[in-house]
């Protein structure tokens, strides 16, 4: 297992690199250049608005299916047809909560009009997740790693043209919308294709019996990612809602997000291999601590470096990426990406508890984020603008991350592995030292940025944080 997910991670990171930071700094970054803070923070307010609710969509039936099906594989055929008549049920529900919750905090009609293709989108997004888990469930990784960039793919492509290949510098925001539709629709179709070569599916059929049964099972989940969705993305509707330059203030907060969003993009890609993985692994009662070892010192490692970069070039990043509103976006930036150190460890640790089943104790901390993200975002977006959404998002982040370590220590009853969290440390210190060294070997900061991040790799490979000998015996076992 740890072979497969080596070679997986690999090819999926390979991918992934190549085309999402592209669309996020490329695409997505040009796009507010062009629009401006204002409307695109309109824009990001929307967007994340039409993911609160968005648990209506799969209500945990995505996370289910990739646990059920890795676990067992023969029920794929018998589930596919059903299921995706539940998710167009479940469509029609979200469409109608979602719409009631925006009339009653007093979105006007042209925002509405806007909401409406936003959701249309997260509909399409929900089903790409879907179909995605079936491929995950079946180990069809290479499939499922070509499948996690086509849409991206093809919003470059559109985007790029809409962009930068047109007489004029006129640009829409809602063009930016309907371009990320059409790639998703595209999508849709050719992994349903794809998937329905692997399965006996012919027609549609409504089971009421089936439905509540897959709904009483998912229910867990559902509640869950709710919960999590709402401390992670109701600080940029809380901006525009509270504030009287709350729109402004949104698009500050989206100038610094962005970065984040890349980055947990990438480390998201650890979640979607390791839930299967862990799955099959528990099920067969396989120790997991290897595994477990493993995947944490993979994706702490170039966090810890991230971190550590956000704060030492953050000034300069921002003042690459953005024309407008750099120094109110510098805080907000290093604030933000502090927390994804802590947003990476629940890839890992809360992946290895929803494997498990442990949905109670989960949702129990999922609330307590929610409620603590919405009380201090109450307590300091008034104070603090943007920068307090930031203190709030990095508080929760910490703490929901250290309860996820705590359950899973006493679940499998796990114990601290002393000499790889000393190295941890050792690691931290010795690459904040060489970062912000670097900052003054040359005039050209991205030379030195680039230095800081070697010196990093090597400090890495001297404490033996990643140890090639072990990685190649690994890749050079057959998986069972």
């Amino acid at each position: 297992m740890q072979r497969k997910f080596i070679t997986s991670l690999g090819f999926l990171l390979f991918l992934n690199l190549l085309i999402k930071p592209f669309w996020l700094l490329g695409i997505d970054r040009s796009v507010q250049n062009v629009t401006g803070a204002e409307v695109y923070g309109d824009y990001f307010a929307l967007f994340n608005f039409s993911f609160l609710f968005n648990i209506l969509l799969d209500l945990g039936i995505t996370n289910f299916n990739n646990r059920n099906i890795a676990q067992n594989r023969h029920l794929l055929s018998k589930h596919l047809s059903g299921i995706i008549m539940i998710r167009i049920f479940l469509a029609g529900l979200y469409l109608a909560i979602s719409l009631i919750s925006a009339y009653a905090i007093g979105y006007d009609e042209i925002q509405v009009k806007m909401l409406l293709v936003l959701m249309l989108n997260q509909i399409l997004i929900s089903f790409i997740l879907y179909l995605r888990s079936n491929l995950a469930g079946l180990h069809l990784f290479k499939t499922d790693s070509v499948i996690s960039v086509l849409d991206r793919t093809v919003m470059i492509a559109i985007c790029a043209y809409l962009l930068w290949g047109r007489d004029g510098s006129s640009f829409e925001i809602e063009w930016f919308i309907w371009a990320q539709t059409a790639a998703y629709i595209i999508t849709v179709i050719i992994t349903l294709m794809l998937l329905m070569r692997k399965t006996d599916f012919l027609t549609l059929n409504w089971n009421p019996l089936f439905a509540l049964m897959i709904l009483k099972k998912s229910y867990p989940f559902a509640i869950l990612i709710l919960l999590m969705t709402f401390y992670n993305r109701v600080d940029s509707v809380m901006l525009e809602r509270m504030l009287a330059d709350g729109s402004e203030q949104a698009g500050i907060y989206a100038q610094a997000f962005r970065l984040l969003d890349a980055s947990n993009m990438i480390a998201y890609l650890f979640a979607g291999l390791l839930l299967p993985i862990f799955s099959h692994m528990l099920k067969h009662k396989e120790d997991i601590r290897n595994m477990l070892k493993l995947s944490f010192t993979l994706i702490a490692l170039p966090a810890i470096t991230v971190v550590l970069m956000s704060w030492f070039y953050a000034q300069e990043i921002m003042d690459l990426l953005y024309h407008g509103h750099v120094e109110s976006s510098v805080p907000v930036f290093s604030l933000l990406m502090t927390g994804f150190f802590a947003v990476s460890t629940t890839y890992i640790f809360g992946t290895l508890l929803t494997a498990n089943g442990n949905l109670k104790q989960l949702n129990r901390m999922a609330a307590a984020g929610m409620l603590l993200n919405i009380g201090l975002n109450l307590l300091l977006i008034p104070l603090h603008k943007a920068t307090g959404a930031a203190v709030a998002s990095l508080i929760t982040q910490f703490i929901t991350a250290g309860i996820q370590v705590f359950l899973c220590m006493r679940i499998f009853n796990l114990r601290t592995d002393v000499p790889t969290m000393t190295r941890l440390v050792l690691f931290i210190v010795t690459a904040a030292i060489a970062l912000y060294f670097s900052k003054f070997l040359t005039a050209d900061w991205m030379l030195n940025l680039a230095a800081g991040l070697v010196v990093c790799t090597l400090i890495s490979f001297i404490l033996k944080l990643v140890d090639l000998k072990e990685i190649a015996l690994i890749l050079g076992k057959r998986d069972l």
